[in-house]
């Protein structure tokens, strides 16, 4: 396994980490103007008042939710919550590059599953992995790095098989990015299967990375064994008042998503037509395939996420970048004048 690495001189885009191309949104700016103001108090002992900003939003009871440093921070207080030293978690390979470092923090062992040759989770492989020691399975949807969309019917047949006693973890970091017609109905999911968590972040569409404020929320029974390990003052005094400004910006929110997922689009086709298959994302990255493109990419200054294979994933919504990613391109694929003239002017060197 491989993890980010910073971008180092000479980067003209850095599209490794899956970033929202925007700043926070104004009115979420001034939210904020004061936090530092009162750096020198303490946020909430437990972050209750998170919780209910967070729960008023999604409909959900108060006990249903937990919070944590990011979605990261609520996967690992999952992990630590659930589950032992010497028991398993499945997950696709590859994934978020955080799911197999916890693992190793908390002690689990590792089970990957290779992704379908579609860039697909392979779910029926996933459920046929599961044995007497594994206590956790993740499913990201959209997944990560490969952007596919697990199918509602394919994901409801895998929840069926998988037993109550192994908690399954529905990573939605991307959720906002997916077309609604495509969404889960997240509350009959919970109220039918009380092994499931859903994982969410602020970090992605609200564009709050910086800001490490994640949460999930599942079966209030399960919820309530993930917040025995809460960390008192774990969540900084800048989490209420960006969440209550993101909520209320929920229009210029959803402007902002469709202008990246419009961005998405148009570049995922051009890149399909210089003949590279890209797999559909509902993301806001590509997952380029190719042994040629992480370097192809790097000798044009743009710092992509890559792979040992040397497929690459991109963030994507800056239209600059997107462009300079495609010319970065056409002299990797087999039949293109630029890479026919690249040919030609190697040889004769």
């Amino acid at each position: 396994m491989t993890t980010p690495t910073l971008a180092g001189p000479g980067v003209r885009f850095d599209l490794a980490l899956s970033e929202n191309p925007f700043a926070p949104l104004p009115s979420v700016l001034d939210a904020l103007d004061g936090v530092m103001r009162r750096a020198h108090r303490y946020p909430e002992f437990l972050p209750d008042r998170l919780i209910e900003v967070i729960a008023d939003h999604e409909g959900l009871d108060a006990d249903q939710v937990v919070v944590g440093a990011g979605a990261t921070g609520v996967a690992l207080q999952i992990m630590r919550s659930v589950a032992g030293p010497g028991q398993r978690i499945v997950f696709t390979a590859p994934t978020f590059d955080g799911y197999p470092i916890m693992a190793r923090i908390a002690a689990l062992d590792a089970v990957p599953i290779p992704i379908l040759p579609d860039g697909g989770q392979d779910l029926a492989a996933m459920a046929a992995a599961i044995d007497d020691r594994t206590r956790l399975v993740v499913v990201c949807r959209p997944h990560n790095p490969t952007g596919t969309l697990v199918g509602t019917a394919e994901l409801a047949e895998f929840l069926r098989r998988v037993p109550k006693r192994v908690v399954v973890v529905l990573d939605e970091a991307y959720v906002e990015f997916v077309d609604r017609r495509l969404a889960l109905d997240v509350h009959r999911i919970i109220a039918e299967h009380p092994n499931v968590v859903f994982l969410r972040t602020f970090s992605k569409a609200y564009g709050l990375a910086g800001l490490r404020i994640g949460f999930g929320f599942a079966n209030a029974a399960l919820a309530r064994t993930i917040r025995t390990l809460q960390l008192p003052f774990g969540m900084g005094g800048a989490a209420v008042p960006a969440v209550t400004a993101s909520y209320a910006a929920e229009g210029q929110l959803r402007a902002r998503v469709a202008a990246i997922v419009a961005e998405r689009d148009e570049l995922w086709r051009s890149v399909r037509a210089a003949g590279i298959p890209v797999p559909r994302s509902h993301a806001n990255f590509l997952y380029i395939p190719g042994e040629a493109v992480g370097d192809a990419l790097a000798r044009a200054g743009i710092h992509a996420r890559t792979y040992p294979n040397g497929d690459a994933r991109i963030a994507v919504g800056n239209p600059d970048a997107g462009r300079a990613v495609i010319d970065a391109l056409r002299p990797t694929v087999p039949g293109t004048a630029a890479a026919r003239c690249g040919s030609a002017s190697t040889g004769r060197a």
